[in-house]
């Protein structure tokens, strides 16, 4: 499985959640592989591009754009191409803020999408406990 990090959030936090993840990858025996939208795609990349191909991936997309779930053809795109999304409100965050708030909310991440079947929206903040599952 793919979870694909958006370009609004640092495309390290993509590789560091990667390589911390492989330890469990070869406990668990599991593939779950993280990425970089923006180093994958390339900077830039519309959501109408990206979405369908992580769609056809079976991927999970986190971003901070809560206008994918807000405009219409978007939300329609992604639940047609059954894209499982996480939006991570963190306005007014620094950096390491959005780091400690992504690894905090991790296990729950994986919790969700394991219970859940794609297509899904949910969103997390730094202060809320639990994962808020959008109306569909």
């Amino acid at each position: 499985m793919i979870i694909y990090i958006d370009e609004n959030l640092p495309p390290q936090l993509a590789e560091g959640l990667n390589k911390l993840q492989e330890p469990l990858n070869r406990k668990n025996n599991t593939d779950l592989v993280v990425k970089s939208i923006k180093t994958v795609f390339g900077e830039g990349t519309q959501d109408e591009d990206w979405i369908p191909i992580a769609g056809a991936e079976k991927a999970i997309a986190i971003t901070q754009d809560i206008k994918i779930q807000t405009t219409r053809h978007q939300k329609e795109l992604y639940e047609n191409y059954g894209l499982g999304i996480f939006f991570f409100s963190s306005k007014g965050l620094k950096y390491w803020q959005i780091v400690k708030t992504i690894i905090d909310k991790w296990e729950d991440i994986l919790k969700t999408i394991e219970s859940s079947k794609a297509p899904y929206a949910y969103r997390f903040t730094v202060r809320g406990s639990k994962m808020e599952k959008l109306d569909e």
